[in-house]
């Protein structure tokens, strides 16, 4: 790796993925300086966009390098992956390497890249306790937390006084009195010696989203899903062809509807191929660049 000095200080590096020769703005994370594209920057985070403001000319070069401080290299590498990786959607990262990119999209205001890291964290069975706590942290939807309260309460015993100390009063005596009533509910129901275990799943929900006011939340996560299944598209009847003053049926030139449909399904699957291709957050013309350049490194 190219070696270095920043103002003369220490020797710094180029990062050995994230130099890129076409990028147009230099970040020094530590000892490492990463090359890449301002655009990325710029489109979405109103953060970058007013600390560019502040300093027009820092990371124009590699002496004038833009410092991110409280992010080390690492994290920072992973940050850029969302952009820069091609197989991004057959690559599996682990929970830790999601955390990051909502840690970091959140304090830098990316939010299409927050709302990309939870998705993806919700695909993880992430112990209640430690999800409820990061979405509290980073301000993410509380509806999606309602599966997290319903095994706090259903589980036998109460939470441990480290679980309590983790979670927010509000959270604690919420999960207490959601319990008090689900027993309430079951015993109703002529449940004898009943636990909150025992409180009817859609019962349970309703007490919940009552106690943590997940009404409207609830509300539009659904209205934000397409609902039951979409409408068949009409049936066009082919008119039968009528004959002309010889006696003859007029049709086009035979063979011609099968060669259209045929480019009909060649044109289809192009389009279908480049969708699924098409990575969520990055402009397509910095995509093929992307692709192309880091096809060469390897």
């Amino acid at each position: 790796m190219p070696n270095g000095s920043h103002n003369g200080v220490s020797p710094v590096h180029h990062h050995p993925d994230y130099y890129l020769k076409d990028g147009n703005i230099t970040f020094l994370v530590q000892d490492t300086l990463f090359r890449v594209h301002r655009h990325f920057f710029e489109v979405e985070s109103q953060f970058f966009l007013q600390e560019f403001a502040k300093t027009p000319k820092d990371g124009t070069s590699d002496s004038s390098a833009f410092r991110l401080d409280k992010v080390t290299i690492s994290d920072f590498s992973n940050f850029l992956w969302v952009w820069y990786s091609p197989r991004y959607r057959r690559d599996s990262k682990p929970k830790d390497h999601w955390l990051t990119i909502l840690e970091l999209s959140t304090a830098w205001q990316f939010p299409e890249m927050k709302k990309l890291a939870v998705d993806e964290l919700q695909k993880f069975d992430i112990e209640p306790v430690e999800k409820i706590t990061t979405y509290d942290r980073y301000q993410i939807d509380r509806s999606l937390l309602l599966p997290a309260y319903k095994l706090l309460c259903k589980r036998v015993g109460r939470m441990s006084i480290e679980e309590g100390e983790q979670l927010k009063l509000h959270t604690v005596l919420g999960i207490q009195e959601a319990r008090e009533r689900a027993i309430r509910s079951a015993a109703e129901r002529g449940c004898l010696s009943p636990t909150s275990a025992d409180a009817d799943d859609e019962e349970l929900e309703k007490i919940l989203v009552d106690v943590f006011s997940l009404k409207g939340h609830v509300a539009n996560r659904q209205a934000a899903q397409p609902q039951g299944k979409p409408e068949p598209p009409p049936i066009v009847k082919t008119p039968t062809p009528k004959p002309d003053v010889n006696g003859a049926n007029k049709s086009s030139t035979p063979g011609s509807n099968d060669n259209k449909q045929k480019d009909a399904n060649k044109n289809t699957g192009t389009v279908c191929n480049l969708i699924h291709q098409t990575h969520p957050l990055m402009p397509e013309k910095c995509r093929g660049e992307n692709e192309k350049r880091i096809d060469e490194r390897q």
